[in-house]
C-alpha cells in the first residue's frame, strides 16, 4: 500500500517534489487517510450487522412460553436494558407456561401474576380481570407506575382491558392478537365483562386494532412471533433501538387450521361478528 501511495504522489507532484522527506510525510498522511476510510467502512459494516437491523424473530426460543416469546422478550431487553426488572402478566393459567416465567424463574425478576383459574399456585393472585377493575387491581397489588414488562393474555377481552389501563407505563407490552382477522381491518370482539373464549376464532382483536391502540398509548409495534400468537410493542422512547418496519412486514399468520379467504384460521371458525374499533 505504501508503494501505491508513493507512486500516486509522484504522478500528482512530479518526481522532484515527490522525493525525500516530503514524499515520506505525504505518503504517511495518505496512508492514515486510507486507514481512516477503511475504519469508517468497518464501523458501518458492524452497525449494519448490529442487532438493531435484525428481525427479532431470529431470536425466538421457547423455555416457558407457549411459542418463541421467551427469545423475543430476551432480545428486546438486550437492546433496551432492564430497569426495575418488574413484570406483570395476567392470563398465566397455572404459571407453568407463560411469557414471564423465564424472567422470574431464571433471571430473578419480580412479578405480579394474575388469573381467574381456581387452584392455581399461591404466587398467582386469583382475580377476575375486567376493564372496570384492572387499574384498581394494579393499585391493590402495588404495581409501580413505570415498570419493565406487561403481558396480556385474557383471550376474549384483551383489547378492552389494555385500552382501560391508565396511569401505568410499562416499557414493553406483549399482547395476544387474533391472526385470523384481516391485516387491513381494525376489529375486536364487543366488550363483555363476563366474556370467555369459546375455543373458536371469536376472540381478541386484529393486529391492526391493537397497533392503533398502541399508537394512541405511545407504543410502537416491533415484532410478532412466528406462530401468529403474540405482538410485541415498545414504548416510543425505546423504539429507536429497533429497525422501523411496517405492520405488513411484522405480521405473522397462523400456521394451523383450515384455510378461509387465504388465511389459516388457527381455531374452529366462528360466525359471530366483531366490531370495528
Amino acid at each position: 500500500m505504501n508503494k501505491l501511495v508513493a507512486e500516486t504522489a509522484k504522478k500528482v507532484l512530479g518526481e522532484r517534489r515527490a522525493s525525500g522527506y516530503f514524499l515520506f510525510a505525504l505518503s504517511s498522511q495518505l496512508w492514515l487517510l486510507w486507514k481512516a476510510r477503511n475504519l469508517r467502512s468497518n464501523i458501518l459494516c458492524r452497525l449494519m450487522s448490529h442487532d438493531k437491523f435484525d428481525q427479532l424473530n431470529r431470536y425466538e426460543a421457547k423455555h416457558y412460553s407457549q411459542f418463541g416469546e421467551d427469545g423475543i422478550i430476551g432480545a428486546i431487553f438486550q437492546r433496551v436494558g432492564a430497569t426495575d426488572k418488574f413484570c406483570v402478566e395476567f392470563g398465566v393459567g397455572n404459571g407453568t407456561e407463560c411469557n414471564t416465567a423465564y424472567l422470574v424463574r431464571k433471571r430473578g425478576w419480580s412479578t405480579l401474576w394474575m388469573d381467574a383459574l381456581e387452584g392455581a399456585s399461591e404466587v398467582i393472585k386469583r382475580e377476575n380481570i375486567t376493564a372496570e377493575n384492572i387499574n384498581q387491581l394494579f393499585i391493590k397489588h402495588n404495581v409501580p407506575r413505570t415498570f419493565d414488562l406487561l403481558s396480556i393474555d385474557v383471550d376474549y377481552n384483551t383489547y378492552w382491558v389494555w385500552k382501560a389501563i391508565e396511569g401505568f407505563s410499562p416499557r414493553v407490552v406483549v399482547v395476544e392478537y387474533n391472526a385470523f382477522l384481516s391485516l387491513t381491518e381494525s376489529l375486536a370482539v364487543p366488550y363483555d365483562p363476563h366474556g370467555i373464549w369459546d375455543g373458536t376464532t371469536y376472540y381478541g382483536a386484529s393486529l391492526l386494532a391493537l397497533t392503533k391502540l398502541a399508537t394512541e398509548k405511545g407504543y410502537t409495534l416491533v415484532a410478532c412471533d412466528n406462530s401468529g400468537n403474540d405482538a410485541f410493542f415498545v414504548r416510543n422512547d425505546l423504539k429507536y433501538n429497533f429497525l422501523s418496519r411496517s405492520i405488513e412486514e411484522i405480521y405473522r399468520p397462523f400456521k394451523c387450521g383450515e384455510v378461509v379467504n387465504g388465511r389459516r384460521t388457527g381455531h374452529p371458525l366462528s360466525d359471530k361478528q366483531f366490531v370495528a374499533v
